[in-house]
């Protein structure tokens, strides 16, 4: 019998060795080398790829494409068509409406929205999910080429937009002059700059990798402005059709082929083209009696500015400037990059002038300096008018002073150079969004480190796990950039919100090792006995996380904006979790053998390797940091001096480690957190930081050793009073998600069939302050991301010229420029010169950027300065700076009054209060342009009317604006309805009567309108690179006004002049400004914003509600043919609401399988989801409690804990449900661990009655106690660094980590009710007489 229970254990080893998991682990414990050399090449490649900015020098860097946030925009395409001087009806009718019929046809098509205006149509073609970007390109360019004749107006040409979308505006500068120090010295005009930026920065940095687009934005276009005189023309017989001709034929060149001569080649040209205003004066238009008529003669020519439709304002003064936009697909970050790049090669190059400074000199004392120098001024030009411009003499000058040292210029002397400067990087936000993530992870890495510390009191294995965990986040990044993930503050919250689930994986492994080692014999083989204690286990971790990664398969499910916003997380999480199980099977075994499972006999080169770690810890803390040099130098230093260690101290070795490398660790934590704030000191952080952490480890050491085992009796032996908790936990969970009323909102129902009224139930006393208590979680789509900046939109009234449009954004920008939290404001009126940029003059975008709290670097991270404690000021230095000190204190930008960018916001409305301009809803560069890509509204939720006509559209969103202002959740003065009939149109009605006495065509007729009033452009200069349009129309004073025109004449064929008034009749009227449509349906739209605090979903059903009631009533009625629809954000939330209610149950019934599939048994399966709805109903009251006033209401150390851990009301969004599903996973593992142990505790001990089964769960339950809460607390520990986080992207990561934080700190309870159920089954079955292999054969 002895010899027969080797041979049973040998088989069954053998047959462990022979399946899946065994063949792996046998072959990684076999073959270490194999093993280091790929963990070797795995932190090479993850290094190289890893989204965080790391110099690794000789390490070549191909690192994941990285933004803020995911690109959540529809995939659309855009078809520009420039009608010039054409109304919007126009436009609309002859060109937006006939193409959005023809476009309609193509595959995929969602929608297609039209925006006419004045000269232009901007169609916006959606495309499904499905469609590739660049598929649909080309299906759009097919449809184009392929449009019948006669579709669209003669001369017009539509184009397809860049490869991009307003999404990808990344990066927006301004042109200004700078001196040689760098500081603004202007002496350029706007004429000068939009030249400059249309024909070299622009091209320049369109050539940069990934940029699809560089558009100029303000200034002036120069163009060459030929206004001709009637009288002029009528003595000298000219006509309009002569003077065009004329113009285009001096403009042009001509190429002769080649000629040799000498036996070389010449190239022969022919020149010709326009170079000044002189060229055009000469021009012959006639010759009459040997006497040419030039065009001098007839006309005045003259550089002026060609009409403009937008405008740029940088701080009160008006500027010129550009976007670049990055290519649909590439990394924005590297795009930037290379943007920069091209900056610093073309900004040497750029155009260089002197400036003069006339107060301090004179123009004689210039001209004799100047003269001084060998130069001379032209003879006919004065020295101010030579400096004042581009000429030789400037160009002189500035190689002279370039030549001599800036000490020796004279003191009224500088020069100007056009330099790029940002407005808006999105490379800021990308840092400090990526800097919060890193700063998380690290934070989270290190607490991580302190609990395995704490609660394994051993160090190898506490070495082991924590060093393994950055190996799984790099191969994290590995799989990102093999299946195309990009990196942002969505996809990278996975990993962080996935850290203790990934812990676990290894905690479990390494425990089951340590607990094998402590049972084996001294002459059992350590590889085998390892071998077996990993196999154990093995299956359970993989069924954990293959029920983890189910969980999110309603994540991978979602469509649209939500699909794109959080599949790349269900991806991250997924990779995590994928990474934590390929560490913890293949590489801690053969880790754990090296560090655990054998001993150097040989004394002397024990020592070696002691001496030899000694060595290499002095290196580490030299060259990487102190805190891995010291770790290493104590432990080397503690075994190389153990044997002088008295013998009854040996025992305190290992706790003594332990606590030195804890403590070490918490000094680095707190240094690199620092909750309390750096103005509190290390001492009193560190102290706070221990308090937490200790407390809680304290109280889970406390209830492993000494409570858990007797409240598990206590439990066992009364079962349903137990079960009355978890039972009111699940009860309060749903309350405070759904809301008392709903819950239990069969109470008064069931109450009124007995006699007792509904109404009588609900209005009680005890009801309405639960309903007050428990009012639900509020719904919105996705938790604002704080980008450092905002984007004011209002608008002025329709018939503001774009003169009076500057006036309004020059006084609101300096208004809002003296805010002090404010750092840059640049406005724009109107549109850049690119089809992604349909906006009218009465349309302002300001960008405006405000100061960080603290003074911080460009990851996010806040600089100290020196403080004088005793004057009780921060010491600046002689220029008024202040001086960097990492033992100083941070310098706070904000006023006192000022908390929140909230309060930013506040004052930026109350500044920007001018009268004939609209409000507007808060928004932000980013999500602005999301917005508007997915409603086309610049809102982020808004109502869409549809109806026959403009002026109907526009009555009824009038009478909507006024009811929504009534609507008590919503923002009133943010209400804003479409003015779409507003503009001020001139109207020329020709009678068709009149002309035709006078022998007129309508054409005639029109070309003297076209040419008088707007004028014609003929032709395009060619002048090197530089374009310049010329223009042909009459005088200013010639149609200034309704008389003016009236007196314009028009020639007949029989050479008469018939002033215009006699011909037509001129008009004003009013009409629309911009005509937008949605799949040929005419639109307007009603835009609003939520009042702080509220839900954007819960607005617009109260919106919903309050408009169907008024409906009702008959106080508000809806015109024939007229409908509307709400549109924005909660289009999206609804969507995702659906889309989770099919699949959500889909994924637990497939978790519930593969359980079922692991225990053989539904009762056992039933008992894992228990304790998940228990962790489910803790998230929900963590969210509720989050929602209260008085949660957390107190202060430590001077310091607010509802500040601390930002208390503030959380609507349940996409992110709060993604936060859920994380939840889901980790009770989900801890639950099929519990199990595990249960069925084998059972199994092993055949059950044969009552008090047996409970000895079974007690015994079950106190092997997995201590691994299970070592997952809790370092999954709340973990978790509490990214609660606490303040930097950009923490507004999104603190949603999502809330559920979890709930969820596990009630993790206790499912620690007691899965135990409990499933010994309650087990009983249930021993009564009934049930059959099972866990019960003894008498049972």
């Amino acid at each position: 019998m002895p010899d027969s229970q080797p041979s049973t254990i040998d088989s069954q080893l053998d047959e462990a060795k022979r399946s899946p998991l065994g063949r792996l682990i046998w072959f990684c414990l076999t073959n270490k080398l194999v093993v280091l050399l790929l963990v070797i090449a795995t932190l090479g490649w993850g290094v190289m790829v890893a989204p965080f900015d790391w110099d690794t020098g000789a390490l070549p860097r191909d690192p994941v494409p990285v933004d803020a946030i995911p690109d959540i925009g529809e995939n659309q395409q855009i078809v520009f068509t420039q009608w010039m001087g054409r109304s919007p009806q126009d436009v609309e009718d002859q060109i937006g409406y006939p193409l959005t019929v023809a476009l309609l046809g193509i595959p995929e098509v969602k929608t297609i929205r039209s925006y006419s205006m004045f000269g232009f149509s901007s169609i916006y073609i959606i495309f499904g999910e499905d469609a590739d970007f660049y598929w649909s390109r080309t299906r759009v360019l097919e449809k184009l080429n392929s449009l019948p004749a006669g579709t669209l107006p003669d001369g017009v040409q539509p184009t397809l937009g860049p490869d991009a979308t307003a999404l990808g505006q990344i990066y927006l500068y301004t042109l200004e002059g700078r001196d040689p120090d760098g500081n603004p010295t202007g002496g350029w005009d706007l004429r000068e700059l939009r030249t400059i930026q249309d024909y070299y920065v622009r091209y320049s940095l369109t050539s940069a990798e990934g940029i699809s687009e560089v558009a100029s934005i303000g200034g002036f276009v120069q163009e060459y402005q030929i206004d001709v005189d009637p009288d002029a023309m009528r003595a000298a017989g000219v006509t309009l059709a002569s003077v065009f001709e004329s113009i285009r034929m001096t403009n042009v060149d001509v190429g002769a082929r080649t000629i040799e001569l000498n036996k070389a080649e010449y190239v022969i040209r022919g020149l010709g083209f326009i170079e000044n205003i002189d060229d055009i004066e000469k021009t012959v238009v006639k010759v009459t009696d040997n006497v040419p008529i030039t065009v001098a003669d007839v006309a005045d020519v003259s550089l002026g500015p060609a009409l403009r439709r937008g405008a740029l304002d940088k701080a009160g003064a008006e500027a010129v400037g550009g976007v670049a936009v990055v290519r649909y697909g590439y990394n924005p970050l590297a795009a930037i990059k290379n943007i920069k790049q091209r900056i610093k090669e073309v900004s040497p190059g750029l155009p260089t002038k002197v400036l003069v400074d006339y107060t301090k000199t004179s123009a004689d004392e210039v001209e004799e300096w100047v003269e001084s120098l060998g130069l001379s001024v032209e003879s006919d030009k004065d020295i101010v008018s030579e400096l004042s411009q581009p000429s030789t003499l400037n160009t002189q000058l500035v190689q002279h002073l370039r030549g001599m040292p800036q000490e020796q210029w004279p003191t009224w002397i500088t020069t100007s150079q056009v330099a790029v400067v940002p407005f808006y990087d999105r490379t800021g936000l990308i840092y400090e969004t990526l800097g919060t993530l890193n700063t998380a992870l690290f934070e989270e890495i290190l607490v991580t480190i302190i609990v395995i510390l704490v609660m394994v009191i051993h160090l190898r294995s506490s070495f082991l796990i924590s060093a393994l965990l950055p190996l799984a986040v790099l191969m994290c990044f590995i799989a990102m950039k093999t299946f195309g993930v990009d990196a942002n503050i969505v996809a990278l919250s996975g990993i962080a919100i996935a850290i203790g689930t990934m812990v676990d994986m290894g905690i479990i492994l390494t425990e089951n090792i340590l607990k094998y080692l402590d049972e084996a014999e001294p002459e059992d083989d350590k590889l085998t006995v390892i071998f077996k204690a990993a196999h154990e286990v093995a299956g359970a971790v993989l069924t954990a996380v293959t029920t983890t990664v189910v969980s999110f398969l309603p994540v991978f499910t979602m469509i649209g904006a939500e699909g794109k916003l959080f599949r790349p997380l269900a991806f991250t999480k997924t990779f995590a979790l994928a990474a934590s199980v390929i560490v913890a099977l293949t590489i801690i075994p053969p880790a754990a053998h090296i560090l655990m499972g054998g001993r150097i006999e040989s004394k002397s080169l024990r020592r070696g390797a002691w001496f030899a770690l000694l060595i290499l810890g002095i290196a580490a803390s030299m060259l990487l940091t102190w805190w891995v040099g010291a770790i290493l130098i104590a432990l080397s230093a503690y075994k190389l001096y153990e044997d002088r260690i008295p013998e009854r101290y040996h025992r305190f070795g290992p706790y003594a480690a332990s606590a030195l490398a804890a403590l070490i660790v918490g000094v680095l934590l707190t240094q690199e957190w620092l909750p309390l704030g750096p103005q509190k000191g290390l001492l009193l952080n560190l102290l706070f930081v221990g308090g937490l952490i200790g407390g809680i480890l304290g109280f889970f050491t406390v209830f492993q050793r000494f409570l858990y085992e007797p409240i598990l009796r206590w439990c066992l032996n009364h079962k349903l009073a137990f079960l009355c908790l978890p039972t009111a936990i699940l009860l309060f969970g749903g309350s405070a998600w759904l809301g008392f009323d709903k819950v239990f909102g069969f109470v008064p129902n069931s109450l009124s069939m007995i006699g007792v009224s509904e109404t009588t139930v609900r209005q009680s006393g005890p009801w309405k302050a639960a309903t007050n208590v428990l009012p639900g979680l509020g719904k919105e789509f996705m938790p604002p991301l704080d980008e450092g900046s905002f984007l004011y939109m209002p608008t002025t009234m329709p018939h503001a010229s774009i003169g009076e449009a500057m006036d309004i954004l020059q006084l609101q920008n300096q208004l809002l420029v003296s805010i002090p939290e404010v750092e840059s404001v640049v406005g724009k009126i109107g549109r850049a010169d690119t089809p992604l940029d349909p906006a009218p003059v009465s349309m302002i975008e300001t960008y405006i950027t405000y100061k960080s709290e603290y003074k911080s670097d460009e990851d996010g991270h806040r600089l100290n300065f020196r403080y004088d404690e005793e004057a009780d000021e921060f010491v600046r230095d002689d220029s008024g700076e202040l001086i960097l000190d990492p033992a100083g204190r941070p310098f706070r930008q904000w006023r006192d009054e000022i908390r929140t960018p909230d309060d930013i916001w506040q004052a930026i409305t109350a500044a920007a209060e001018i009268p004939g301009t609209t409000s507007a809803p808060k928004l932000q560069p980013i999500a602005a342009r999301i917005v508007m890509l997915q409603s086309g509204m610049r809102a982020p939720m808004g109502m869409k009317v549809k109806g026959p006509d403009l002026e109907t559209i526009e009555r009824v969103a009038l009478e909507l604006e006024s009811l929504l202002k009534q609507v008590p959740t919503v923002q009133s003065s943010a209400v804003i309805a479409d003015r779409i009939v507003g503009k001020p149109y001139l109207e020329i009605d020709i009678d068709r009567d009149a002309i035709k006495r006078y022998g007129l065509h309508i054409r005639s007729v029109q070309d003297v309108i076209e040419v008088a009033i707007g004028g014609r452009q003929i032709t395009t200069t060619v002048e090197g690179r530089e374009r310049f349009p010329v223009r042909v129309r009459y005088a200013r004073e010639l149609r200034d006004d309704l008389e003016s025109l009236e007196r314009i004449l028009v020639p007949t064929p029989a050479g008469a002049q018939i002033p215009l008034g006699q011909l037509a009749d001129i008009r004003y009227t009013r009409g629309p400004q911009v005509i937008k449509s949605e799949d040929t349906f005419l639109l307007g739209y009603v835009l609003f914003d939520k009042k702080p605090g509220e839900a954007e979903v819960d607005v617009v059903e109260d919106a919903q509600a309050f408009l169907q009631s008024k409906i009702d009533s008959g106080e508000f009625t809806l015109p024939a043919g007229v409908t509307y629809t709400f549109a924005g954000n909660y289009e999206n939330q609804i969507r995702s609401q659906k889309t989770l209610a099919i699949v959500l149950p889909l994924a637990l019934g497939i978790i519930f399988l593969i359980l079922y599939l692991q225990f053989k048994s539904a009762i056992t399966t039933s008992l894992v989801f228990s304790g998940i709805l228990i962790a489910w109903a803790g998230g929900f009251i963590m969210l509720w409690l989050y929602g209260t006033d008085w949660f957390l209401d107190f202060s430590l150390f001077g310091t607010n804990m509802r500040e601390l851990f930002q208390v503030k009301t959380i609507n349940l969004s996409v992110a709060v449900w993604v936060g859920f599903l994380a939840l889901f996973g980790i009770a989900s593992d801890d639950g099929v661990v519990i199990a595990s142990y249960l069925d084998e505790s059972f199994r092993k001990d055949r059950i044969e009655n009552a008090k047996h089964a409970r000895e079974a769960t007690v015994t079950a339950g106190m092997r997995r106690v201590r691994p299970c809460l070592m997952t809790t607390a370092t999954t709340l520990l973990a978790l509490i660094p990214v609660l606490t986080s303040t930097g950009r992207g923490s507004d999104i990561m603190v949603p999502m980590a809330i559920p979890s934080f709930g969820g596990m700190t009630i993790e206790i309870m499912t620690m007691l009710v899965v135990p409990v159920l499933y010994c309650s089954a087990m009983e249930w079955k021993l009564r009934l007489g049930i059959k099972d292999e866990r019960f003894a054969k008498d049972a």
